[in-house]
């Protein structure tokens, strides 16, 4: 595998990288992904749980979290190198490993949500609304550790991030019966995730991706080409990282500036229950972010790992996502039929504070990009 710190946009770097480094990182991932489905069979649970039971029980979730990294990482390579791979190999496996790992995502993705949620009701009240079983379910957090997250800085020289605080005593009525009925949701859909991620292990479907990623660990399915010619994958990786600035570029980074973007909370307060329209274009750079840091691992080996590039903003493009499915899923408990005034207030007040929280994700995206782009000058 190689190893030397290219950079695909640097024109200047010397020495090609062969496709041999490519199947080297493809057989290098199978082989992951078999190993943490191996650890998954071995525990006998046949789950992906996430709770806070006791230590034989965390071994699935530690095997389902690698095969879904593995998963990620082989579907990512395989969409910015698919000229070098044989085409009807990689249309095949590219939707059946980003179904596996999407499946399994849900769970965890439920559980964290939760707790965000839950853990901003507390701050915003200042009281104690986290119901026990939640606090049992979550289980994310050691003994005598905050339960409060700091909160994310867009730089000491940023505009503020929140409105005028909420009146507590109003907050505080719904906050319980708030967090109450948020626990009851987001648990309803982690079981069902969980249920839908056992059974995805146990289909046909997940066996035959798992045939497949095996005779991937021992063979690449590189085109002739590929195979016959030498090839730098430099160009490609490149192409990945253009498709990112591109995608930078379209990004509003001068709303993102701003403390208060009122179209963002009329639009999520209203009944309508669609994705938020401003969230999309910033979703997609966090993949096409993803994707150049899979294109470096390629190129660099296992240093890239060490040497990640822009980790404060895939770290602010992440919190930005957890932020607004938070603030998505705090709108959509508002809309339940007949619940109490107080409640659809707190859950009006924990939607604006997650959508807030967006806003200075966006704005620390903003500060890390510019600082990247300067240093590079």
């Amino acid at each position: 595998m190689a190893q030397q710190h290219l950079d695909p946009t640097d024109p200047t770097t010397a020495g090609p990288v062969t496709a041999d480094a490519l199947a080297d990182y493809l057989r290098a991932q199978a082989t992951e992904f078999l190993r943490a489905l191996r650890l998954h069979r071995e525990t006998g649970t046949g789950t992906t749980h996430t709770g806070s039971s006791a230590s034989p029980g965390e071994e699935p979730v530690d095997a389902a979290r690698a095969m879904r990294h593995a998963a990620r990482r082989i579907t990512g390579t395989l969409h910015t190198f698919r000229p070098l791979l044989d085409p009807t190999w990689s249309e095949t496996m590219h939707p059946e490993l980003a179904w596996l790992s999407g499946t399994l995502a849900r769970e965890h993705a439920y559980a964290a949500r939760l707790e965000r949620l839950l853990l901003a009701l507390q701050r915003l009240s200042g009281a104690a609304p986290v119901p026990a079983q939640a606090s049992a379910t979550v289980g994310s957090r050691s003994a005598g550790s905050d339960p409060v997250p700091p909160k994310a800085d867009p730089g000491s020289s940023g505009p503020p991030t929140r409105p005028p605080t909420p009146d507590r005593g109003n907050l505080t009525v719904g906050a319980a019966k708030a967090g109450a009925l948020l626990e009851r949701q987001l648990t309803l859909a982690r079981t069902r995730a969980h249920s839908a991620a056992l059974q995805a292990l146990g289909s046909s479907r997940f066996h035959a991706v798992a045939d497949n990623v095996a005779v991937l660990a021992s063979e690449v399915p590189l085109t002739l080409t590929a195979t016959t010619t030498p090839t730098d994958l430099r160009p490609l990786a490149t192409a990945a990282h253009e498709r990112l600035c591109d995608a930078v570029t379209a990004l509003p980074l001068l709303t993102a500036g701003h403390p208060y973007n009122a179209e963002a909370l009329v639009h999520g307060l209203s009944a309508d229950p669609a994705p938020h329209p401003q969230d999309a274009p910033w979703h997609h750079v966090r993949l096409l972010l993803r994707l150049r840091r899979y294109a470096h691992e390629v190129l660099e080996g296992d240093e890239a790992r060490v040497d990640v590039r822009m980790p404060a903003a895939g770290a602010a493009l992440n919190r930005h996502r957890e932020a607004a499915e938070a603030a998505s899923a705090a709108a959509a408990a508002a809309r339940t039929p007949r619940i109490a005034p107080a409640t659809a207030y707190a859950l009006g007040v924990l939607h604006a504070d997650q959508r807030h929280e967006v806003e200075a994700a966006r704005f620390a995206f903003q500060q890390s990009w510019e600082k990247k782009a300067m240093s590079t000058r």
